[in-house]
């Protein structure tokens, strides 16, 4: 954690030239399960997570086939049949 009060506003917010500075620490505490949010001109820019945060951001919630038959879409019938047609020969 950031140990000069200046360089922080939380312990858990760096200012980005501290960021910069520190980066292995932001990253550090990122890996111990705490986001770290850099700020811009005071205003929160960024956060750092760890990687396993991340993903379990990223990674959807049910499988790509339950969304498919969760869509109010499912009844929809579709042509898919393919025109033949090259186009200009």
């Amino acid at each position: 954690m950031p140990t000069r009060k200046k360089d922080v506003v939380h312990s858990d917010e760096w200012r980005l030239q501290e960021a910069k500075n520190r980066l292995s620490q932001v990253v550090e505490e990122a890996r111990r399960g705490k986001p770290q949010t850099i700020t811009l001109r005071g205003t929160p820019a960024a956060v750092v997570l760890s990687f396993e945060q991340y993903q379990k951001l990223t990674r959807p919630s049910s499988p790509l086939s339950e969304f498919f038959k969760a869509s109010p879409l499912r009844a929809v019938e579709l042509d898919l049949e393919r025109s033949r047609d090259n186009g200009p020969g």
